[in-house]
């Protein structure tokens, strides 16, 4: 809505000015970029409309050899001009500051855009953002797939930023770290608050038991005069008129009632118990993948007992969601192969949901192959966090973290007992973290999981680990954990 993004479907009403420059860092990567070409590079550059000028410089720059006209020259040397004052010359430079502090290779810029991972890509979004040097940033879940160095060259990097920051975030160290105000939207109001997230828990726990405690002391007066002015009722006049005084004194402590906002309760999911598969539900033999000249992946072997739940390791662009996407047979690998046990159903999370229909409803998406009656569904996505009203919606009007308790929904409504899951906790509250990860440790089928939430991955309780790009299969051991956050 602030940004002037919102959808078709999303009704409003009030104004929006935003005064000055801004940069708006979206949740979900826009296809393609923004650029004028499909590079990271231009992406980049688009932030200041320095691709467009590059482009036309360069134009006007053969132009100029072609016809050294006098005309031509003014144009080049305007041009020139526009491209130094817009920083032009100092672009490369500033990205290759930005490039290094958030971890991303630099040559990886002048790669196509959607090629990238999901890490590097958010890498290349940032760094759009903080090339524009805004007025203000609008930043929506700015640490996803960052690892834990990158995470604190962004900390570092915004608490330098002269300007206003408003942020959407799940992360508990940046709103700590960056963050001097915070905005709470709870039943539909937003109230304010000064400090960060730590003293916003605080106040606002504080101020939620003092309400309940007014709202309690005054639903018990409120009983108390009731039943005093029902006693008087049928009584002599001078107390039926004393009983309508009190009528009109309880009505006014009821339209003056203290507001309470209820509170949230703590998620928990459950997947139905799944049926059984063979010994051996996955095997994997010398696979590869390759993108153009670029070898992702060279000869990852490995298997997966019944009830194993592996997790696959790796820093950004070492090949994990092509891995996934090859064992969800929705990508053909460039070599090897990929073999499903005996009474094998795999169910897909995609990290950027792609297993969701965008032209269908959440509730359509939902499988009626084994919840047959349409309340059935819908009850499913109520237990997943999904209101009633969200039901009915477009996946692209849905959050991204409704977006992924819809994929979680999709996996539970089915028959599956082969779980392939590539970030499932991106965008989900930390409440909704622990829920996925109780749920999936407690499981019995079988999971091979791409995770960088360490309180996630330790509550799966896994069996087995798959490093990349070493693509080394070994038993888990704890101090994997460590490597987890690496992005």
């Amino acid at each position: 809505m602030l940004v002037g993004e919102a959808s078709a479907q999303l009704r409003h009403r009030g104004n929006v000015r935003l005064l000055g420059s801004f940069g708006y860092l979206p949740q979900a990567p826009v296809p393609g970029g923004l650029g004028l070409e499909r590079t990271g590079f231009s992406h980049i550059l688009s932030a200041r409309g320095l691709d467009v000028l590059d482009d036309a410089l360069g134009a006007a720059r053969r132009s100029m050899a072609d016809d050294p006209s006098e005309e031509n020259i003014e144009l080049f040397t305007d041009l020139q001009e526009q491209f130094q004052s817009s920083g032009g010359y100092e672009a490369e430079s500033v990205m290759a500051r930005l490039a290094d502090g958030l971890g991303l290779r630099q040559e990886l810029l002048l790669e196509d855009i959607d090629e990238l991972s999901g890490g590097q890509r958010r890498r290349v979004d940032l760094m759009r953002v903080l090339f524009l040097e805004p007025e203000l940033m609008i930043l929506d879940e700015p640490t996803n797939h960052l690892d834990r160095s990158a995470k604190r060259w962004l900390l570092d990097e915004l608490a330098r930023f002269g300007g206003a920051l408003l942020v959407v975030s799940h992360d508990l160290k940046l709103l700590d770290h960056s963050i001097t105000k915070v905005l709470h939207i709870s039943n539909q109001r937003l109230t304010e608050w000064k400090g960060n997230y730590s003293r916003f828990q605080a106040q606002h726990e504080a101020d939620q038991s003092q309400r309940e405690r007014a709202s309690e002391l005054e639903q018990r007066e409120i009983a108390r005069l009731s039943t005093l002015a029902d006693s008087m009722r049928a009584s002599t006049e001078k107390r039926a008129r004393k009983a309508k005084s009190l009528d009109k004194r309880v009505d006014r402590m009821q339209a003056d009632r203290t507001q309470v906002d209820k509170r949230e309760r703590a998620s928990k999911f459950k997947l139905p118990t799944p049926p059984r598969s063979g010994a051996t539900p996955l095997e994997v033999a010398k696979l590869g993948v390759r993108y153009g000249s670029n070898e992702v992946l060279a000869d990852v072997t490995f298997h997966a007992g019944r009830g194993d739940h592996i997790v696959i390791i790796g820093r950004n662009g070492a090949g994990k969601s092509s891995l996934l996407r090859c064992l969800a047979g929705v990508q053909e690998p460039t070599n090897g192969v990929v073999e499903l046990g005996a009474n094998v159903e795999v169910g897909y999370f995609a990290q950027e949901h792609e297993q969701i229909d965008p032209t269908l409803s959440a509730l359509a998406n939902v499988s009626d192959a084994v919840l047959k009656a349409e309340r059935d569904r819908r009850a499913l996505l109520g237990s997943f966090g999904l209101p009633s009203k969200a039901a009915d919606q477009l996946p692209s009007t849905l959050s991204g973290g409704e977006r992924a308790k819809l994929g979680l929904a999709m996996l539970s409504a089915g028959e599956t007992n082969l779980l392939l899951l590539d970030e499932p906790t991106n965008n989900l509250d930390p409440s909704s973290i622990a829920a996925v990860g109780a749920m999936l440790g407690a499981w019995p089928g079988t999971i091979v999981a791409v995770s960088h939430e360490r309180g996630f991955v330790e509550a799966l309780q896994p069996t087995y680990c798959l490093r990349l790009p070493e693509e080394r299969f070994t038993h888990w051991r704890e101090e994997y954990l460590d490597d987890v956050e690496m992005r």
